[in-house]
Parts: structure tokens; C-alpha cells; sequence
């Protein structure tokens, strides 16, 4: 009975210590196996699907309620697309 409590006890452990390699190993993470064509649209993908948010904003209320922030950021996304 005791050894069943101290195996037991040494297999908490071993999983306490290597959770992040066994979390790997049964779910392994999608961003990891992405070819650099896959991440590169996928990074466009939600470049323009932010453009599109700010750009309804300025479709619903116009361009003079748009944030400082907005203005930016849709400044940045749209030199990143050239």
C-alpha cells in the first residue's frame, strides 16, 4: 500500500514538473507547424479584417468620429499592405 502512495506521489510530481511537454505532446499548438506562406496570410488576413472594422466605423458615423487611435492604426495597416 505504501508503494502505490509514494508511486503515486512521484507521478504528481513528474506531471506537476513536465505539464508544458505533455500539454505539447497530446495538444500540440497550430501556430508551430504553419508554413511561412500559411503565416503570411494569415497575418493579412486579420490586417484587413481590422481594416474592414475601422472602416465600418468610418461607413456608420463618418470619418470625423473616428479615434486618434483609429486614424493611426489605420495609417499603419494601410502602409503595411503596399
Amino acid at each position: 500500500m505504501n508503494t502505490i502512495l509514494i508511486l503515486l506521489a512521484v507521478a504528481v510530481v513528474f506531471i506537476y514538473f513536465f505539464r508544458k511537454d505533455l500539454k505539447e505532446k497530446f495538444v500540440p499548438s497550430k501556430e508551430k507547424y504553419l508554413t511561412i506562406d500559411d503565416q503570411f496570410n494569415s497575418e493579412k488576413k486579420d490586417r484587413e479584417n481590422e481594416i474592414d472594422k475601422i472602416l465600418s466605423k468610418i461607413g456608420k458615423n463618418g470619418l470625423q468620429d473616428l479615434s486618434t487611435e483609429d486614424r493611426k492604426r489605420l495609417d499603419e495597416l494601410s502602409k503595411k499592405i503596399k
